[in-house]
């Protein structure tokens, strides 16, 4: 039996992405389900609502009162079904199995379906992703958001206590794709809403991750160290997505800013984090910075072979990158090629094809004939 779906969003000034999402939204289920698009605009000046109105059934207005959940929540009170699909604007479904969400909604018809968010920014001079998966399907009778900024879906009497599955919805993220100077603002409103709601909450090991993630996407690795140091210093579970997020943040910042011995700390949180090749990846870099060549290289054959890669390449190019590095560092430039050459398109192993066949072209066209 089909469910009829409430695809609910807020917006301000998203002309940019609008098109692509609510487009896509419209494609992925003419035929295979009812839905329809609430859109509630918190003070658009730019072309959004003249967008929206092409797609959505309803464009409404909310006056804006800095707080990300009422605006949610004003958007499901008006719309006309009870399973609602939460979206921003500048996420872009690319696959959507509305019969098997069927199944999964009656088969768990009071929890949350988490859906797959392929958050793309640009890393290492190529757009890379990493994936992780959020609470955005739900019925209202038992959901709605809470928390004013990094909104979060809770049950209506149990709060945080609920069961999750993973729902057939995959959405391309690409908000994080602008220059500093087009997300600082971005961050700049984030931030001031996270350090109003840290004045409540001194404790809350989550608002510090947050703010090390609005740091983070600006490159300012200094602050965003701070922060994600802040919340370590809490009892928080390592089996949650965030905290395997910030653990792999937190050394990233650990070696932008020269802590790289610092960094071997994190062996002793080795076991706890070792299950997926974005930590590999990273003991691996942390490793090839304190000099540890042997040990960098274990990690990074470790990370190859592992199954589990949230952000894309972990567990293919960026590893196999790394061990033509050391065998470059080390001399080997034969394998070294061979290894750059198993790095496909990624664009720091083309240049080092580049430079190291140039060397050899040079080296060879003065030898003596």
């Amino acid at each position: 039996m089909p469910y009829p779906i409430s695809v609910c969003m807020i917006a301000k000034n998203e002309e940019k992405y609008i098109e692509k999402c609510l487009s896509a939204i419209r494609s992925h289920t003419k035929e295979t389900a009812e839905v329809e698009i609430i859109l509630a605009d918190t003070g658009s000046t730019d072309r959004t609502k003249e967008i929206a109105a092409k797609y959505a059934d309803k464009v409404l207005d909310f006056a804006w009162v800095n707080d990300f959940s009422a605006a949610r929540n004003y958007s499901i009170a008006q719309a006309s079904y009870d399973y609602i699909l939460s979206l921003d604007c500048d996420e872009i479904i690319t696959q959507l199995d509305c019969e098997q969400l069927f199944t999964l909604i009656r088969q768990h018809p009071e929890a949350v379906g988490r859906i797959a968010i392929d958050n793309h920014y640009y890393s290492n001079q190529t757009d890379t992703v990493y994936t992780d998966r959020l609470g955005r399907f739900f019925s209202r009778k038992y959901f709605r958001f809470e928390a004013p900024i990094h909104e979060q879906v809770v049950h209506k009497q149990n709060g945080a206590c609920y069961q999750s599955y993973d729902a057939p919805i995959t959405v391309d993220h690409v908000g994080y794709l602008g220059s500093i100077e087009a997300l600082r603002p971005k961050v700049e409103r984030n931030n001031t809403l996270l350090f109003q709601e840290l004045e409540k909450d001194r404790e809350n090991p989550y608002l510090y991750f947050q703010i090390g993630q609005s740091y983070n996407m600006i490159y300012d690795y200094e602050n965003s160290y701070q922060y994600y140091k802040e919340a370590l210093n809490y009892d928080i579970d390592p089996e949650e997505e965030w905290v395997q997020m910030m653990i792999i943040a937190y050394a990233n910042a650990l070696l932008h800013t020269g802590r790289e011995t610092d960094a071997l700390q994190l062996e002793a949180i080795y076991d706890a984090f070792a299950g997926t090749a974005d930590f590999l990846c990273m003991m691996g870099r942390i490793y090839l910075a304190n000099g540890q060549y042997v040990k960098a290289m274990m990690e990074f054959v470790k990370a190859i072979h592992c199954p589990v890669a949230r952000e894309n390449g972990t567990n293919s190019f960026l590893p196999t990158y790394n061990i033509g590095l050391i065998n470059e560092m080390m001399g080997d430039i034969p394998t070294a090629l061979m290894h750059y050459r198993n790095c496909g398109e990624f664009p720091l192993a083309l240049q080092k094809i580049l430079e190291l066949e140039g060397s050899n072209a040079a080296e060879a066209s003065h030898l003596p004939r």
